[in-house]
């Protein structure tokens, strides 16, 4: 029998497709339908420290200087006591997901400051996270930031979080770095388990109609697994850190792809917020055509057997490539017309 389970961060998963950061984990029914589905691990939605911040700062507004406004006002405001902001509903969301799910649950932590990351990180390891997720959503528009300034924050954030957590730490970056192999480096001496690659930052637009900048939110597509592919194939081998790959998987084609390029689990979003959690059935099923149609028996056999370090020509995913493809291109004319 094919044998799909692999490690992540140190745990044993019985298949490699984990459901990544998204609004699926905030309904506990979804969260149970996507482990019926096939899910090995559920990484819960984010918990941004910024909003946190305003929440308590808007409490302390209305609940601690009431008096600045019309007394008659007090008695429409609940008592300090009776309030539940968003640390405590992220907290109780995921005991109940701890409670009624048997796959390990992953908390997913967004935060700005090495204080704010501490804090929240021991409060999801007492409530029973079996791992974190930190997700550095950093744009580098400081003109006065050199890139060694902005790894240094990344690893400054993971270090003060791992003196205090001794949970696993997976770290989710972009692909914005100048040396990615280096901050990998360093993440995994600074005490990380994993990286997940790769974050997508979202981009604004512009409205010309109403001349001002709008949010965009668009999920991702296929093509932005090739990406993942080329980094993880790069990265395979040359670091002990589970490897996560995370963006553009939304058929078993995408997912073996990175699986063979070195990836230990692969995360899915868009394409289960478009079909619900039976499309990770489907592609478990598919994957499993596959492999055993190729004679693989097992997901440790395929993964990273077509990392560069294992490729008879190491070039492909590195410049040559860029030559070859540019060069290999010929524009037909008659469909100009």
């Amino acid at each position: 029998m094919t044998d799909l389970s692999t490690d992540y961060l140190g745990l044993r998963l019985k298949n490699p497709l984990v459901p990544s950061a998204s609004p699926l984990s905030r309904n506990l029914d979804t969260a149970l339908r996507l482990e019926d589905a096939g899910a090995a691990a559920l990484v819960m939605y984010s918990l941004f420290e910024e909003e946190l911040h305003a929440e308590d700062a808007m409490l302390d507004r209305f609940l601690l200087h009431g008096e600045l406004g019309h007394a008659e006002a007090e008695n429409y405001l609940p008592g300090a006591g009776a309030f539940h902001g968003g640390l405590d509903r992220y907290l109780s969301q995921l005991h109940q997901l701890k409670r009624r799910l048997e796959i390990p649950v992953v908390a997913s932590l967004n935060g700005i400051s090495p204080s704010g990351w501490v804090e929240l990180g021991r409060a999801l390891e007492q409530a029973g996270a079996d791992a974190l997720e930190l997700n550095v959503y950093h744009v580098a528009a400081d003109m006065h930031a050199d890139g060694a300034a902005v790894e240094a924050r990344y690893v400054e954030l993971l270090t003060e979080l791992r003196r205090v957590v001794s949970l696993p730490i997976v770290m989710k970056l972009s692909p914005f770095f100048s040396s990615l192999p280096h901050l990998v480096q360093r993440l995994e001496a600074a005490g990380a388990q994993g990286v997940a690659l790769f974050n997508r930052f979202y981009q604004p637009d512009i409205d010309l109609d109403e001349l001002r900048m709008t949010d965009q939110l668009h999920l991702s597509t296929a093509e932005e697994a090739l990406l993942r592919i080329r980094w993880i194939a790069i990265l395979h081998g040359r670091t002990r850190l589970t490897l996560a790959a995370t963006g553009g998987v939304h058929s078993e084609s995408e997912a073996l792809k990175l699986l063979l390029a070195g990836a230990d689990v692969v995360h899915l979003a868009s394409c289960l917020l478009q079909h619900g959690p039976d499309k990770l059935t489907e592609i478990l099923a598919a994957m499993l055509n596959w492999m055993e149609e190729k004679e693989y028996a097992s997901i440790a056999q395929l993964k990273g057997s077509m990392s560069q370090r294992n490729l008879p020509d190491p070039s492909v995913v590195a410049r040559a490539s860029y030559l070859r493809v540019l060069d290999s291109y010929t524009p037909r004319p008659g469909v100009w017309c």
